[in-house]
């Protein structure tokens, strides 16, 4: 944590420094803008502080966008200077080019706001995906499952964003509705200030979820009085049956002491379908030797944005989409949410639409 600290604050003095030479203006100006661009930078770690919910949810909000989405910015802004720098060491970009030059600043504007203006859009749009599983396990009937991760509802993702996505989950009449954690972002109290409970309420089918490792930094005590007034049966190291099928439901690995998937799955039957919850999709094959027909899995975002998923892809085995080890088939979503600015750049926002049906062919 200290080290990424110390990495984005050399960055911010790099992209800082870059946008003092480069700008055509007057010092005063200069300084102004660059006072702006790192106050924005700073105003992240306010979102750590523990007056924020006790402020308007309006400002906390602006605090917690400004300060996110600054992230994102300045590692587009880092990315663009060092190639700016690179073109200049192999003499392709002249020094003028990057010394009080209207005209490169002003493309570098351009380019950056276009940029994350198509990601807020692209963000904003919430991919379908279907996905199809059979199993020879007997089923009572065909089930339709809308399975989502990562909401990160809180000071960003307000219960108007929220109350979209659950037109969407009715949309598709389901059976039934798994979450696999990071309901609630960094804190729970502007989702108790927008009564964003009312919204799980109208989910028109049994809502099964686990705790990710945001529910941790929001509270647990907190979270899981949310979680009840919302009507959200929470499976923490706990087993439900739905019909069927038997639904499994990890607590995040923040907790050291959780219980083993040998310790859940001991004394329940081999018979029953069974689909396993786990926020973060580390070992993977512990499913497998547990013979889990299906694991679901979020907490990768898939990076978020270009070039954060190139590093996702190489940390996990499975860092978005399908996967199968043995009999066992996984999905890893990169969330129908986001932590942070709200951006998608290179990734997407989705919700996975389950159809399960028996090879055997039953259906009521």
């Amino acid at each position: 944590m200290v080290f990424m600290a110390l990495l984005a604050l050399a960055g911010l003095c790099y992209a800082l420094w870059h946008i003092w030479i480069i700008l055509p203006f007057a010092s005063k100006w200069k300084v102004t803008i660059v006072g702006i661009c790192f106050a924005s930078f700073l105003a992240i770690f306010l979102n750590f502080m523990p007056f924020l919910g006790d402020v308007p949810l309006w400002l906390s909000s602006a605090i917690y966008e400004i300060g996110t989405s600054s992230i994102f910015i300045l590692l587009y802004l880092v990315m663009a200077f060092a190639i700016l720098d690179l073109g200049r060491l192999v003499h392709l970009v002249p020094k003028v080019w990057l010394v009080r030059n209207g005209r490169t600043s002003l493309c570098i504007f351009i380019a950056i706001t276009g940029i994350f203006l198509f990601g807020n859009i692209h963000y904003n749009h919430k991919v379908r995906q279907p996905l199809e599983l059979t199993t020879s396990k007997h089923l009572d009937r065909d089930l339709t499952i809308v399975m989502i991760s990562d909401l990160h509802l809180g000071y960003h993702n307000r219960r108007a964003d929220f109350a979209k996505w659950v037109d969407a989950i009715n949309a598709e009449k389901p059976d039934l509705v798994l979450i696999a954690g990071d309901i609630v972002d960094i804190n729970v109290q502007p989702l108790i200030k927008e009564n964003v409970a009312e919204e799980f309420q109208r989910i028109k089918a049994p809502v099964y979820a686990c705790f990710g490792n945001h529910e941790y930094y929001s509270g647990v005590q907190q979270v899981l009085s949310f979680y009840h007034s919302a009507r959200i049966n929470l499976l923490r190291d706990s087993v439900a049956t739905f019909g069927s099928i038997r639904i499994i439901g990890r607590d995040d690995r923040t907790n050291l002491n959780r219980k083993s998937l040998d310790n859940l799955m001991n004394g329940t039957p081999d018979s029953l379908y069974t689909i396993l919850l786990d926020h973060q999709p580390y070992h993977l094959e512990d499913a497998e030797n547990h013979g889990i027909d299906f694991q679901f899995s979020g907490h990768t975002h898939r990076g978020q944005i270009w070039p954060a998923s190139w590093i996702t892809d190489i940390l996990y085995e499975d860092s978005w989409g399908k996967h199968q080890r043995g009999a066992t088939h996984y999905y890893v979503t990169s969330g129908i949410g986001i932590w942070g600015g709200k951006f998608r750049i290179g990734t997407r926002s989705e919700y996975v639409v389950v159809t399960l049906r028996s090879l055997e062919g039953h259906s009521l």
